[in-house]
């Protein structure tokens, strides 16, 4: 999924560029609102994180503009935590906003949380080189062998499977199937991910789960 980020501060573009990065998003930046509208023109984001303050046009423009352009969802990043910042912000048709300065795993929840309120994290069908996933009957197939598991297991497999080769920061994909409060540890994703491989193990060599050190999870498909 790409991420369109704004913002006139160099350090707060690179902080939210390597914070999506690592959790495996693709970034375009942009400093002003008229190089992002120049950006979208040629690829259309998933989401797009916003600032208020910026030269040129503000991000309640910005807002505007893209919510015209493509129906973009917004999240606005802004230095005011006032009723009435917040106000015009949802009336320009933002979807949520963070105040500066945030903690970067914030960030991460409240874009997580938009996207899968916009359900751009998976399809109802998933094709992984031989392998379907059918989100509506929860079913795991490769030609007539069909797995039918549980739902964590299969959340977790549809994420990864959405971008076959990409990597998953581990923190992403706790978040996207457990949910953004969830307290237990990583040991549980651990644990699922075995679950997982065991499985597909049965069903297909040529799918497997790789595990990236020190970073997280990605699904492998071979010729």
């Amino acid at each position: 999924m790409k991420i369109l980020v704004v913002d006139d501060d160099p350090n707060i573009l690179q902080l939210v560029n390597i914070q999506l990065s690592q959790a495996g998003y693709t970034v375009l930046k942009a400093v002003d609102g008229m190089e992002a509208l120049a950006l979208v023109e040629k690829d259309i984001p998933d989401l797009a994180v916003v600032d208020v303050m910026m030269p040129k046009m503000d991000g309640y423009t910005l807002t505007r503009e893209l919510r015209a352009l493509a129906d973009i969802p917004v999240l606005l990043l802004t230095a005011k935590g006032e009723l009435e910042d917040k106000e015009k912000g949802f009336l320009a048709g933002a979807d949520d906003y963070v105040v500066k300065p945030f903690e970067p795993k914030e960030l991460l929840f409240r874009v997580n949380a938009i996207l899968r309120r916009y359900d751009k994290a998976v399809d109802v069908f998933i094709q992984a080189g031989p392998m379907t996933i059918n989100r509506q009957s929860y079913e795991v197939s490769v030609g007539k062998k069909v797995l039918l598991i549980p739902l964590k297991e299969f959340e977790l497999l549809s994420v990864l499977a959405s971008r076959p080769n990409q990597v998953f920061a581990r923190e992403l994909l706790l978040e996207r199937v457990w949910g953004f409060d969830y307290e237990g540890d990583e040991q549980t994703l651990s644990v699922h991910i075995k679950r997982i491989r065991d499985k597909l193990a049965t069903l297909t060599e040529k799918v497997t789960i790789a595990t990236v050190r020190g970073v997280g999870y990605k699904l492998e498909v071979s010729p």
